[in-house]
């Protein structure tokens, strides 16, 4: 198949690509440093000549309400160029758990991008992913004040990136699903003691303060970005990926 990869330099974009080339699959990596422009359209048309399938791992540069315009800008001009080109499928990564936590405007950004693909002219499959392995030391550095670290004690079921990649690229070259996918780790922990495992993992000395009102954690209720009953489950371990 020859796969167009949307955000394909990136970090799952490009082991993506990767995994899909040595399954022996034609996979081009599309991004603005190759040319392509999603806000604009522009290069999307050469982009999507002749691709069975489209790829669509983009990140908003912003997390807050205005990552609803791009989402909004990028979806429409991914959608027309597809369905001019006769892509045959069209796979979104997106997050588990996105449609249950308004208080966060990412989240509700990516409701709307998702909603756009439904509606829209291309056959689809959405895979939800839980919160990156990768992610974790990047949210720990937000709250992060001289030797403590402020976590919120929200429940995640953290995912290994090379997981998700796995999973998107077996999704990309089947029957789109019309539907959504949630994948997940196979651990449920709170934040707050995700933290803690990583520190130690890393002879950090730095202590974890238990604080529920740290964002953006804090403004998920419950256990609303964990995986429900019928959820892909992922082999890898988040102590042992931060062994290897």
């Amino acid at each position: 198949m020859k796969i167009a990869v949307i955000g394909g330099t990136g970090r799952i974009g490009s082991p993506l690509v990767a995994a899909l080339r040595a399954a022996g699959h034609e996979a081009v990596p599309h991004a603005r440093s190759t040319g392509v422009d999603l806000l604009t359209g522009e290069g999307l048309e050469q982009a999507l000549a002749g691709a069975d399938v489209l790829i669509d791992v983009t990140q908003s540069p912003t997390s807050d309400d205005s990552s609803l315009a791009f989402f909004e800008a990028t979806m429409d001009h991914l959608l027309a160029a597809a369905d001019k080109a006769g892509v045959r499928h069209a796979v979104l990564l997106s997050i588990v758990g996105v449609d249950q936590v308004p208080g966060l405007g990412y989240y509700r950004a990516k409701v709307h991008q998702e909603n756009l693909l439904k509606a829209g002219p291309v056959p689809y499959s959405i895979v939800r992913a839980t919160q990156f392995f990768e992610f974790i030391e990047e949210v720990m550095s937000w709250s992060a004040d001289g030797d403590t670290v402020r976590l919120s004690s929200t429940p995640l079921q953290p995912v290994a990136g090379a997981d998700v990649v796995q999973v998107v690229a077996e999704v990309a070259v089947g029957a789109p699903l019309d539907g959504i996918l949630d994948i997940a780790g196979p651990d449920v922990l709170p934040l707050d003691e995700l933290g803690r495992i990583t520190l130690a993992a890393r002879g950090d000395s730095r202590t974890v303060t238990t604080d529920n009102t740290v964002p953006p954690f804090g403004a998920v209720p419950g256990d609303a970005i964990i995986a429900k009953d019928g959820a892909r489950i992922t082999p890898t371990h988040y102590r042992d990926w931060l062994a290897g």
